[in-house]
């Protein structure tokens, strides 16, 4: 389903590579699993070095373009991804058409993971995207054999339901500032927990994008964008570098 081709639309890797070791390798810990920056942070942390060459022996790491449809709602559940760089937007259609982006997935997350046989949502590449491709029977195979990976999928599964919740206060109870303020803090966290710069960043996801997850219009996200700025909280380079000035600020404008 997710051959390499030249068709980068319809939601084609550009390249796909088995992470097997080169000759000469360390083998208990195989790239490039021994170099990832994001491994602490995934599902791979649950396992011991041994472990990982386990893993690694099913793992291929693929490159999506910006715009690129990783995974299609509907479709059959093939592949497991673990995000291992860039930002991946993850959306449903409703039934008059429109859509709701329901997250947006960083390094460390993973992508993929569903109770049914089909993929209850669709994933798509905010800028470039490198992932780590798991096939599912085997990825399967690999929870069986160890049970401490199953441990840290139910992990995962208990941190994806409270994002939801999250989700569902933020469009139920928050006024349009409340609910961008939350979005920013949100992100800041969520860098700051990878080690990257919190206070001044870029924002890979467009003002439509943000709009969608938000329940916004994109004009009513721009305009409290631009109160935030005049009210001295951030500081706006174009659309897609924001600076927070004042994070206690924020804090309180976040606040339902």
């Amino acid at each position: 389903m997710l051959m390499a081709t030249q068709d980068q639309q319809m939601g084609k890797p550009r390249r796909a590579a088995r992470s097997a070791s080169p000759a000469g390798a360390d083998p208990i810990m195989p790239d490039p699993c021994r170099s990832c920056a994001v491994r602490v942070l995934s599902v791979c942390s649950a396992l011991q070095r041994r472990e990982m060459t386990a893993l690694a022996g099913i793992v291929s790491q693929c490159e999506f373009d910006n715009g690129a449809t990783i995974m299609m709602e509907g479709e059959p559940v093939d592949h497991l991804f673990n995000i291992v760089q860039g930002t991946v937007k993850v959306y449903r259609l409703l039934s008059d058409g429109r859509r709701q982006v329901t997250g947006f997935l960083m390094g460390g997350d993973f992508l993929g993971l569903a109770l049914s046989d089909n993929n209850p949502y669709s994933a798509e590449a905010v800028g470039g995207v490198t992932l780590c491709r798991l096939p599912r029977r085997g990825f399967e195979q690999l929870i069986d054999r160890f049970p401490q990976l199953e441990r840290r999928m139910l992990m995962n599964a208990s941190n994806e339901l409270f994002a939801a919740q999250d989700q569902m206060l933020l469009l139920g109870r928050k006024t349009a500032r409340e609910k961008v303020a939350s979005f920013v803090l949100s992100l800041a966290r969520r860098l700051a927990a990878r080690g990257r710069p919190d206070a001044a960043f870029a924002l890979a996801m467009s003002r439509t994008d943000i709009g969608d997850y938000l329940g916004l219009t994109i004009e009513t996200v721009s305009r409290t964008f631009t109160q935030l700025r005049r009210d001295g909280i951030l500081a706006l380079q174009g659309a897609s570098h924001v600076e927070i000035l004042d994070r206690a600020a924020l804090e309180e404008a976040a606040e339902a």
